[in-house]
């Protein structure tokens, strides 16, 4: 079986498609570490735009996972959601 690896991809290009599950989907991958490394600044930024398009368990999640991180681990991952934004 394949297996994707989303530790070095941006994956800009999927602001045109991404729709809110997709984007919980990649923020799970990034917090548990599964097919990429965990990083919980990229967690943070995808669980954040999944829960802007209206998913719940991903503000759950993204609120948990805040309690492990620094104000400016947050404050990167929300600078990476607008940026985010802004490009798609």
């Amino acid at each position: 079986m394949a297996r994707y690896d989303m530790s070095s991809a941006d994956c800009g290009a999927l602001g045109a498609v991404a729709s809110g599950a997709l984007y919980f989907q990649l923020g799970v991958m990034h917090a548990i570490g599964r097919g990429a490394p965990v990083d919980r600044v990229s967690a943070h930024k995808w669980l954040n735009l999944a829960a802007r398009e209206g998913v719940a368990d991903a503000a759950r999640m993204r609120r948990e996972l805040a309690l492990e991180m620094t104000a400016e681990e947050i404050a990167d991952a929300q600078r990476a959601a607008r940026e985010h934004l802004r490009a798609h």
